[in-house]
């Protein structure tokens, strides 16, 4: 290849001093694909979920009120979210009963991580409108994202790239029967 050639290549496969992780799944993420337009519930992936068999919709773990599921576009391994049923977008419009099983869900996530992974912290929380940075905003949904000493280390800091151990649904696998272990033990 001559010179402009080559430079218009470089780091497209060509062998260099790099290493290089490719996340290309992130990029359906950043372009909004599968992103629902409205405030309705119509196309809302938190309102289509539940209607999907758990393995296909990554599904954890089902309440009567809330159910969780991983985060097809996970910060961390075994990144999980608690979301209501009902397709409402702000917290204080939820009612007593979701609330309580909000909560209660978001402890089970919490054991169930640090059962299945050993988890040493989380991060939980939940993004209030499009502006605070939700990317669904129309659905209320909290997020579970464990850490470890360590996670915030070359790869996401200086060489942007998250590195993930497993596919989803393996990490959906194994978290879902630590949930169903730590359920039946942690509520009388």
């Amino acid at each position: 290849m001559t010179g402009p050639q080559i430079e218009s290549q470089r780091g497209a496969g060509d062998p260099d001093a790099f290493q290089r992780l490719w996340t290309p799944h992130r990029m359906a993420y950043i372009k909004g694909e599968n992103k629902p337009a409205g405030d309705d519930a119509d196309g809302c992936p938190f309102c289509v979920m539940p209607s999907l068999p758990d393995e296909q919709g990554l599904i954890l773990a089902r309440g009567s009120a809330v159910y969780a599921l991983l985060n097809l576009y996970p910060y961390n391994s075994g990144h999980l979210m608690v979301v209501p049923y009902r397709h409402v977008a702000d917290y204080p419009d939820l009612d007593a009963t979701e609330v309580a099983e909000l909560g209660a869900f978001t402890q089970d996530a919490m054991r169930a991580v640090r059962k299945a992974s050993g988890a040493h912290g989380f991060n939980v929380g939940m993004n209030q409108g499009s502006v605070a940075g939700a990317g669904i905003a129309a659905h209320l949904h909290q997020h579970v994202v464990p850490r470890w000493g360590g996670d915030t280390n070359f790869m996401p800091v200086v060489g942007q790239t998250k590195v993930l151990p497993e596919l989803l649904g393996e990490t959906r696998a194994l978290l879902a029967a630590a949930w169903a272990d730590v359920a039946e033990t942690a509520r009388p």
